[in-house]
């Protein structure tokens, strides 16, 4: 059994608990917003989750695994928790959106544990305090060496309803293929404000295209092994999308949290300006969306 901390209990930090107490570690989950009892709903099945609820960095202490599971925006807000739970023999997972994991942890953890970069997904959704609601699928992506086989161990065998942990060798094509549909399905269901469905409406198909070629061009520009293929991949993808089903941006919009723009869309206008490739779409939907979220925090 492996001494297991959380930090963030929203729709990937709940699932990611649950699935680890279900292997029988023992699981903090490290919240600020405080609640009695972790709950997954799953096929219309809720079960408590038998974690410790931790509210206070203070009170904690250093784990053999800590999975960062708050939205990227939410890293520095961590750094509480990430100081007084890392330890040199331990490892970090940085389950969040994006790319550059391990830089924005950077100074956060203990210096010499091992930080693991993750690519999520998982769907799932949080729905209030400590209530998840997993619709299905959970699987982390990750950099292949020592700590993927540590995770894949700590996780088990993925089976039905578990955690299925892929090790892979180019890690950053990984990041931008989840990029690619991080920054086409998140931005437009948020600002029209549907769920799935909209991607594969004939209103909105030649923007998902669009967009989707202008990220593939960017990411092939930083080392990314993407093509045509990846696009027609993804429009075939959000043409069998089940419909009640959304993206993490719309449920944050829906219930007036904060977005995750600048770490999905403004990472490739950023990655654009770096690499002298043009981003037209990308750069009108950053701005709607910042429009949306003034207060947020730029990067990049």
């Amino acid at each position: 059994m492996a001494r297991v901390a959380v930090v963030g209990a929203g729709a990937i930090g709940g699932v990611l608990a649950a699935l680890a107490a279900d292997r029988g570690h023992d699981v903090t989950v490290c919240v600020r917003t405080p609640f009695d009892v972790l709950t997954v709903t799953t096929d219309g099945v809720t079960r408590a989750v038998p974690a410790a609820i931790a509210t206070d960095p203070a009170a904690v202490a250093p784990a053999d695994w800590v999975v960062l599971a708050t939205k990227a925006q939410d890293t520095a807000s961590a750094a509480g928790w990430l100081g007084a739970l890392s330890r040199p023999d331990g490892v970090v997972v940085v389950a969040q959106n994006g790319i550059d994991h391990a830089e924005r942890v950077d100074g956060l953890v203990d210096p010499a544990a091992t930080v693991l970069p993750a690519s999520v997904r998982i769907g799932a959704e949080a729905v209030a305090p400590g209530r998840i609601v997993h619709h299905g699928f959970a699987r982390l992506t990750v950099p292949a060496g020592e700590a993927a086989r540590g995770l894949a161990a700590l996780y088990g065998p993925a089976g039905a309803g578990g955690l299925e942990v892929v090790a892979v060798d180019d890690f950053t094509t990984e990041l931008w293929r989840k990029l690619l549909s991080n920054a086409v399905a998140n931005p437009i269901t948020a600002l029209t404000g549907r769920r799935n469905v909209v991607l594969a409406e004939p209103a909105t198909r030649e923007l998902v295209v669009d967009l989707s070629r202008e990220v593939m061009t960017v990411g092939r520009a930083v080392g990314a092994d993407l093509g045509d293929e990846d696009v027609d991949g993804l429009v075939a993808l959000y043409d069998r999308m089940p419909p009640g089903q959304g993206t993490s941006m719309l449920y944050d919009r829906l219930a007036g949290r904060p977005l995750e723009h600048e770490y999905l869309t403004g990472a490739v206008v950023a990655a654009g300006r770096r690499a002298g490739v043009a981003t037209p779409l990308n750069s009108a939907v950053l701005a709607l969306l910042r429009g949306v979220r003034a207060t947020n925090g730029q990067v990049g």
